[in-house]
């Protein structure tokens, strides 16, 4: 057992500082708008894409595949790979009981997982967090590898808001940051000073049909509440190596769907896929994209 516990101590550390970038990859865009951006600036990658989650375009761009629950194969994959940083891009869903259950690699890591699984969403990335840098890989955020993919200051479509859609905009910011503490949604959808919306578990775009049935719209017909926006920012103390907001040329559509006239977001802190399809569709349908500076510190 000594020597066991010798053995790992001289074990070198699994990131290191001339390997690859490795990209653990679920469903969506975003892991190859990651693999774009690293190859631009000429960073070599890895991607270890997750079998069941991970889009058919990623899974041909994989060097690896590894399903959700076999905990002990993604490490032992990420650590063979020695890279100088570990992302974790794209959507997974949380597993379930019955998976936990009835899934062999879930066997194996069920200690793993039972804690992984215990607590909220924060809890569980906070665990994965924590698992990654116990076997010595330094977790990296987008923001780090690809920070052209994130929100800018001010207005970035032709629009921007009137009085009216500001005060929608600054009662649902002002919500959001209220939430933080209780591990709730990124976003909410506000008319004026009325709350139609507040994102759960079940993520914006079911919100976002929430709101347009709260808003008396059926089968998109009739008038929305005046100066109706979707808000949408990280929640304070949120670790944004992991867990980022996102809009995307589905979230202003849905967005227009429901009747909002905008769409704010925390700037550097949310994601925004195919941002040039975005803002032209934004530009099209009408609505104003606004980038929210980050709140002030309170004072002393």
């Amino acid at each position: 057992m000594m020597a066991a516990a010798a053995a790992r101590a001289d074990r070198p550390p699994a990131s290191q500082a001339s390997g690859p970038v490795a990209i653990v990859a679920g469903s969506g865009r975003l892991p190859l708008l990651i693999v774009e951006a690293l190859e631009r600036a000429g960073r070599p990658c890895r991607v270890l894409a997750i079998r069941g989650f991970a889009d058919p375009a990623t899974r041909r761009r994989a060097d690896a595949t590894v399903d959700l629950l076999d905990v002990r194969g993604a490490l032992d994959t990420l650590c063979g790979w020695t890279p100088a940083g570990v992302t974790l891009a794209g959507a997974v869903a949380r597993p379930s009981p019955a998976a936990l259950l009835n899934t062999l690699a879930a066997y194996r890591n069920r200690e793993t997982l039972r804690s992984l699984a215990s607590g909220g969403d924060d809890h569980l990335l906070r665990g994965v967090l924590a698992l990654l840098e116990e076997h010595g890989l330094q977790v990296l955020g987008v923001r780090d590898l690809a920070p052209g993919l994130m929100a800018p200051v001010g207005r970035f479509g032709a629009l921007g808001p009137d009085e009216a859609a500001d005060a929608s905009v600054a009662a649902g910011r002002a919500l959001l940051a209220s939430l933080s503490p209780h591990d709730v949604g990124q976003a909410a959808v506000v008319a004026s000073r009325r709350v139609l919306a507040v994102e759960g578990p079940e993520g914006t775009d079911r919100m976002l049909d929430r709101a347009r049935t709260l808003a008396r719209r059926p089968l998109g017909l009739g008038r929305a509440p005046a100066a109706m926006v979707l808000v949408k920012r990280a929640k304070d103390g949120q670790d944004l190596r992991v867990d980022l907001p996102a809009i995307g040329p589905r979230t202003v559509k849905r967005a227009a769907q429901t009747g909002c006239i905008g769409i704010a977001v925390g700037a550097g802190d949310t994601l925004v896929l195919d941002r040039a399809e975005t803002v032209a569709l934004a530009d099209r349908l009408g609505l104003f994209l606004l980038g929210l500076p980050p709140d002030p510190e309170p004072a002393p």
